[in-house]
């Protein structure tokens, strides 16, 4: 006895042992990740991470904080609840969600309760009537409850209940990624209607400074001081001024209509829009965030989680490959007539069960499938480094953008107001005859150019930010 004891203890070691080394807890991919950002300042020195866990999930990710315009704020509210494909995000999650709650309950044993009658009536020529039976109807009556719990030796309840819990973590981040690009692609759409509305405007103020100087070359031709030559070439400036107008009322008609689309409404109104009179957005310094902010962004987070589900499925399908412990336990009331069915104790019954089963002949295809996951768990690995390495790139790219598209609107500026002083001085010039027509349409020409040119530079600085913002995390409600 003692014998058959130290036996069990000994078996019992052996699987706790066993358990201990089939499956590793997931640890995170060496990244060897710099210091700080490529152009993150002047000084090239790393950012200090001075941010706490809290702030870093609340210091960029509110839209609401971030863009101060009122009328996308508004865009963005209606987005929010009218996307499809944020709809079809949140109804992964609660699918997610459903899968989560029924893996949980894997550690809980199955209860199945049972009520039987049998009636048999066996012939003579049965074997029971042959036998010579007093009686050839026999009766059973059952009701029972049974319990079957499948020991988690291998941990892999535990490993089912991890990728449950992580596919589910990543249908969250998908919703935020989701969402973050919606938030960016309203806000481009956004800024880039008002860019074309301030160059529709500059186009139609082009359109009468040309009909401008038509009326007076007119003036002129009627004199004799122009021919009719200088009339046909500010003609054309001036229908050249129409097509452009035209195109940019294009522009605005089908951007108006993908707004809509990506807030989900019905392309039957004007969108409204206006710049703020302060400040678009709020500020973000160059050098505010440390690389550890990326561990924030949703879709670095949505490789992780993969890469945590794949770790799991390798633990899963390592554990296939040992034996599985059941314990069955069933009792309740037996009898061979109705009327003493439920008489107790007499009638009372029970059983306990053991059994373990160990894969023999399917051993091999468990195991192609185990090794099927370890390739899988690579490739999840290489996919996530691929992902905090393009998440880097982004930043670097958004930084390097946001300075040197504000150094180049800040050129623009200045090439303006020189060409807008030329404006004047060639009017002036023509009126006294000191210059011809084609100078004067030349100076219009690069002077429309040039105002077109800042208000592009001016939407990209705008959009620079929102590039950074993006590249830093993006944001969601």
């Amino acid at each position: 006895m003692n014998y058959k004891y130290n036996a069990l203890f000994l078996f019992s070691l052996v699987l706790c042992f066993a358990s201990c080394k089939i499956s590793k807890d997931y640890q995170r991919a060496e990244l060897n990740m710099p210091k700080s950002y490529r152009y993150s300042n002047v000084d090239n020195k790393p950012a200090r991470d001075t941010t706490t866990e809290v702030e870093r999930d609340s210091i960029i990710h509110k839209p609401h904080d971030f863009f101060k315009n009122a009328a996308l704020q508004a865009l963005l509210d209606t987005a929010f609840a009218k996307n499809s494909n944020l709809l079809i995000a949140v109804k992964n999650i609660a699918l997610a969600e459903s899968v989560l709650g029924t893996t949980k309950l894997n550690y809980l044993p199955d209860i199945n309760s049972q009520i039987n009658e049998n009636y048999i009536k066996s012939s003579k020529n049965s074997a029971v009537g042959q036998a010579g039976g007093s009686s050839l109807k026999s009766e059973n009556y059952n009701l029972s409850v049974g319990i079957t719990w499948d020991v988690n030796i291998w941990k892999k309840i535990k490993r089912e209940k991890e990728e449950a819990l992580a596919n589910y973590l990543q249908t969250q981040e998908a919703r935020k990624a989701v969402q973050t690009k919606l938030v960016i692609d309203i806000t481009k759409a956004y800024y880039s209607l008002l860019m074309l509305d301030e160059q529709l405007d500059i186009a139609k103020k082009s359109r009468d400074l040309s009909d401008s100087t038509l009326h007076i070359i007119e003036l002129q031709y009627h004199v004799g001081d122009a021919n009719s030559f200088a009339i046909q070439q500010v003609k054309a400036q001036l229908e050249q001024n129409n097509v452009l107008i035209s195109q940019i009322e294009q522009s605005i008609g089908l951007q108006e209509n993908a707004l809509s689309l990506l807030c989900g409404s019905y392309a039957t109104n004007n969108i409204n829009r206006k710049w703020t009179e302060n400040e678009e957005f709020s500020r973000i310094p160059n050098e505010g965030y440390h690389v550890s902010l990326l561990s924030t962004r949703p879709d670095i987070r949505a490789a992780e989680y993969s890469l945590k589900a794949a770790n799991a499925r390798v633990g899963i399908n390592k554990a296939a490959m040992y034996p599985s412990f059941n314990i069955s336990l069933s009792g309740g009331l037996n009898s061979l007539t109705a009327s003493n069915w439920f008489s107790m104790p007499a009638s009372l019954f029970g059983t306990v069960a053991g059994e373990i089963t160990q894969p023999i002949f399917n051993r091999r295809r468990l195991k192609a499938k185990y090794e099927q996951t370890l390739l899988e768990r690579e490739k999840e690995v290489i996919a996530f480094r691929q992902a905090v390495l393009e998440g880097y790139s982004q930043v670097s790219d958004a930084l390097i953008n946001k300075q040197k598209v504000e150094k180049q609107y800040s050129y623009a500026q200045n090439r303006e107001e020189v060409l807008k002083e030329s404006i004047r001085s060639s009017n002036l010039l023509f009126k006294t005859g000191m210059i011809n027509y084609l100078e004067i349409i030349s100076a219009q020409s690069n002077y429309l150019q040039a105002r077109l040119q800042t208000v592009q530079l001016y939407t990209n600085k705008a959009l620079s930010n929102v590039e950074l913002y993006y590249a830093l995390g993006g944001g969601w409600e």
